[in-house]
């Protein structure tokens, strides 16, 4: 059970909340674009991240 893979999941999860979030609420129309901005941001950075944690973790059995 590797750690830095499971914290790569969840970061990529959240991430991908993040943007559904933003795109449905850009759809929709919402006046908040400041909070949209920095909540796509946010889900970008944790969407890389993640991808990238679980990407260069070496399984070590």
């Amino acid at each position: 059970m590797n750690v830095k893979r499971i914290f790569g999941t969840i970061l990529t999860l959240l991430g991908v909340i993040g943007m559904i979030y933003t795109g449905y609420e850009l759809v929709n129309k919402s006046t908040a674009y400041t909070t949209l901005i920095v909540v796509g941001i946010i889900g970008l950075i944790f969407f890389f991240s993640g991808i990238g944690l679980v990407k260069n973790t070496k399984d070590e059995a």
